[in-house]
């Protein structure tokens, strides 16, 4: 961002470009992204966009920033109510929190998944992951009973790469498989996988 806004109509303002930008992305895509398209749907002109962000990068740096954070502070809400929980029902309580964020803009999701240039939201991607990875881990830690997996800290990355990949995949392709049916097969792929918990 060009500059901090500081007064509360400039706030504002910020956030309609950043609102306008995650609309503009959703319904026309990263290809026809653009400052002209985001200030008319902001209803701004470019030189009033141009006053807080300098390109449209800028623009997309917070969007996706954003939208990360949606789904890592969706995920981990969830996990941390429920890593009182044994085995299987932590898994498909934490599989079904991650589909309903990753649901919840699936056209944002298909973007910034498949239209984005992979550097742009690696980074973010991976924030996410390890986010949730040292709340899969602390659990595995401190519930040594719920795994046979010699180790917190590999067993965390295994599944939550595959959970994440497994419901990325599922809400972007949306095979004939039923949500429930998902949910399931995640839980069992989890258990299995620590030692039938």
């Amino acid at each position: 961002m060009r500059k901090e806004p500081r007064q509360a109509r400039s706030r504002e303002m910020v956030e309609r470009i950043v609102a306008a930008g995650r609309q503009v992305l959703v319904e026309r895509g990263y290809d026809a992204f653009s400052t002209n398209q985001v200030a008319t749907t902001a209803g701004i002109s470019p030189g009033s966009l141009y006053q807080y962000f300098p390109d449209k990068a800028s623009i997309l740096e917070i969007v996706v920033d954003r939208y990360w954070d949606e789904v890592a502070e969706s995920v981990a809400a969830s996990l941390a109510d429920h890593l009182g929980e044994v085995g299987p029902q932590m898994v498909r309580q934490v599989a079904d929190a991650l589909i309903s964020a990753l649901e919840a803009d699936r056209t944002l999701l298909g973007v910034v998944a498949e239209q984005l240039p992979l550097a742009r939201s690696r980074e973010r991607r991976r924030a996410l992951e390890r986010r949730v990875r040292e709340l899969v881990g602390a659990y595995l830690v401190v519930r040594p009973d719920a795994s046979t997996r010699p180790d917190p800290g590999v067993a965390a990355w295994m599944i939550v790469l595959a959970i994440e990949n497994l419901a990325m995949r599922w809400v972007l392709d949306r095979p004939p498989i039923d949500r429930d049916v998902v949910i399931e097969e995640m839980t069992a792929l989890v258990a299995g996988y620590l030692g039938g918990v």
